[in-house]
């Protein structure tokens, strides 16, 4: 049989229960049935004696006979009671429902192999419902003493589709199809990591002999999994450095060379130098540029960024910025245009809100060239929107974007424009390699000079007078101060509640003229929210009481304390975020987490984490423990790493290894055409047609 055929061809499989099995869970032919695997395993490798027993509520397996069935009355119906023996001892299997058929099934005096939860009561044994199977059965069958748990779902069960058919289905299947199971590894790579055969590997891993068989299996299926993924990534890159031609930024120029000597507001830490270094080689090579910048907040990335563009505008042509949020891309306009002060260059923002007529001026001057930098969102995306010559496109918050919306700034050139991707969410270097892997990456790993690291505390409810009083503390030294409330969408109603009942508490403790309060909620007009920004940031109150609106977007470098209430409510990303609003100045900064009593023990380990740490990517490893990977990086990237097998947090060692076998295989032999590779490339060129992943990465 061949693995490309519906499971239909597989025997007790309809074409109603093929339909059921594939909306279900995705499982349309032989092929994906066979890597459907379980999630967990019932340990049937030791045999008990009766006499063994302990009254436990364990699951127990037992070799015996039925010497005797009889029926017996209760309060409502009857139960079916069975004496079993075995020559220790004897207890009781016990039925409350199908009595009537199983009664007919049962054989007197004929050995079974019972398997079921333990029961004792009054000093005797007995199993309800066991699962039962003749000796002689048992022993015809492909015996694993562990027994395969596979995934369901509510409609499967309620079709009838059991645990006990599923494992059926793949039995047939296996029983077909094992001596036709092709390698798809080559011989050298198999040997270097001491791995079962393929067909062995899933034999093992539906129907493991022992807990040794099936870590065998387990390790051979992730490392292959892995590896077919890195190979794609590694490929990709490849590919973009030697085809994917890009422009050439060979002349640092007069604006680059101005802005660094005389306008560049700090020294440039070491990290941000060497970011830069690696720049400057992608964009002079002749390849197009495909980079993540990861840099913790307030690291210094927009610095790099503007540096980057002015390498472009130096070798004539124009660059972009895209932020996910008109607050982001204000913010990031704001900063440009300050910094770019008295050069003769040309910025403009284009966002939703930007009226008919600014918009055909922007379409002209971009298209004629007069416009140098474009600050925009997803509007940038736009068909009317078309550069003269875009060399240099910078995406902010990347893991916001879908891929289709990258793939549209491609299209707006002859040559695709050097694409630099920016993130202040640090992704783990598992994640990273998982789902960027054709990506150069470049990290921002140190503060600029002059910060402080914001000192950050759990406080409960009970200690809001003490925390009141260290407020005030701060505002009488000339500083500023945060609230933040949560918002969670569902119930907008309630959390605006929150927020306004907070608003009064907070005006009663500290009353105006003495202290100024300006408040941030979604609910407002974008005028409004502006005004009351505006505001807090030249000043005028001291106060801002906001929802996470907050989150991105607003710089305010006299602002030194932070207080999230209800902190238990947010994500790590997100405390992480809001943090990173203070601590902008030279000032020691706080951060105080506000919580109820009442945590759960994710709460308890995100608040801990907080409180320990400042560096975004060991917060970022134990947001992926806590979450994994699919909510990291938001739905867009999510459906990338829908792996079968492999954990990309849990499997990190193997994932490093598959990586580098695959970038040694590569460097070796590019189009895996040597002799020793064709097992790898038949796979390889197997999943590049049937697999979605591919189309998705990046």
């Amino acid at each position: 049989m061949n693995l490309d055929y519906p499971i239909t061809y597989i025997k007790g499989i309809s074409v109603q229960r093929a339909t059921l099995l594939y909306t279900e869970l995705g499982i349309k032919n032989c092929n994906d049935l066979l890597n459907f695997f379980p999630f967990r395993y019932i340990d049937k490798t030791q045999f008990y004696q009766i006499k063994e027993l302990q009254p436990n509520s364990s699951e127990v397996q037992i070799v015996g006979k039925i010497t005797h069935i009889k029926s017996v009355a209760q309060k409502r119906g009857s139960r079916l009671v069975a004496t079993f023996q075995d020559a220790s001892g004897s207890m009781e299997l016990v039925w409350f429902k199908g009595q009537k058929w199983i009664k007919d099934a049962l054989k007197i005096n004929t050995p079974y192999v019972v398997y079921g939860k333990l029961n004792h009561y009054n000093g005797s044994f007995s199993i309800p419902h066991p699962e039962m199977e003749l000796v002689s059965e048992y022993k015809k069958k492909l015996q694993s003493k562990m027994q395969p748990v596979y995934p369901s779902t509510e409609k499967l069960s309620n079709s009838g589709v059991s645990n006990k058919l599923m494992r059926g289905y793949i039995q047939n299947l296996l029983q077909q199809v094992y001596d036709s199971i092709e390698e798809s590894l080559s011989q050298e790579i198999i040997d270097d990591f001491k791995l079962i055969r393929k067909r062995e590997a899933l034999l093992n891993v539906h129907f493991p002999k022992s807990q040794e068989a099936l870590a065998k299996a387990q390790f051979r299926l992730k490392f292959e999994e892995l590896f077919f993924i890195q190979l794609q990534l590694v490929r990709k890159k490849l590919i973009n450095k030697t085809k994917i031609k890009g422009f050439v930024f060979d002349n640092v120029g007069e604006h680059f060379n101005h802005f660094y000597k005389n306008k560049l507001p700090f020294e440039l830490t070491n990290a941000q130098k060497r970011v830069l270094k690696e720049i400057r080689k992608d964009v002079g090579s002749g390849a197009q540029m495909n980079r993540l910048l990861q840099g913790d907040v307030g690291s210094g990335k927009t610095i790099v960024a503007l540096l980057s563009m002015l390498l472009a505008i130096d070798n004539g042509f124009q660059a972009t910025i895209m932020a996910p949020t008109e607050i982001l891309a204000n913010q990031h306009y704001v900063a440009v245009s300050e910094l770019l002060k008295g050069m003769n260059i040309s910025v403009d923002i284009l966002t939703g809100s930007v009226k008919t007529k600014k918009r055909r001026e922007i379409h002209t001057n971009l298209e004629d060239g007069s416009l140098h930098i474009l600050v925009g969102t997803h509007a940038l995306l736009e068909d009317k929107v078309q550069f003269k010559n875009l060399g240099i496109a910078i995406i902010d918050e990347q893991h916001r974007f879908g891929v289709k919306q990258r793939a549209k700034l491609w299209s707006k050139n002859t040559l695709p424009p050097h694409i630099l991707v920016m993130t202040a969410t640090p992704i783990p270097r598992t994640l990273a390699m998982s789902v960027y892997g054709d990506l150069d990456i470049s990290v921002i790993d140190e503060l600029p000079p002059g910060r402080k690291e914001v000192k950050t505390v759990h406080r409960f409810d009970s200690n809001r007078l003490s925390v009141f009083k260290f407020l005030k503390d701060e505002i009488a030294k000339g500083r500023q101060v945060y609230i933040v409330y949560p918002l969670i969408q569902e119930s907008e109603a309630m959390d605006y509640k929150d927020l306004m009942d907070g608003y009064e508490s907070i005006s009663r403790e500290f009353p105006s003229p003495k202290y100024q309060i300006s408040i941030v909620h979604g609910k407002m007009k974008p005028a409004d929210k502006d005004f009351e920004m505006q505001r807090f940031v030249k000043g005028e109150t001291q106060i801002m009481v906001a929802t996470t609106v907050i989150e991105v977007g607003v710089n305010v470098p006299n602002a030194s304390v932070m207080i999230i209430e209800s902190a238990e409510r947010f994500g790590l990303s997100q405390l992480h975020q809001l943090r990173g609003r203070v601590g902008r100045g030279s000032d020691q900064s706080y951060c105080i987490l506000l919580t109820s009593f009442k945590l759960s023990d994710d709460a308890k380990t995100r608040l801990k984490t907080m409180v320990d740490t400042a560096d975004g990517f060991k917060i970022a490893e134990v947001d992926l423990k806590l979450r994994g990977p699919g909510n990291i990086m938001g739905t867009q990237q999510s459906g990338v790493l829908n792996l079968k097998i492999a954990d990309i947090v849990k499997d990190s060692k193997v994932l490093v290894s598959a990586r580098n076998t695959a970038i040694s295989l590569l460097q070796e032999d590019p189009n895996l055409s040597k002799k020793e590779n064709l097992p790898i490339r038949n796979t390889f060129s197997k999943m590049s047609k049937s697999s979605k992943i591919w189309g998705n990465i990046s």
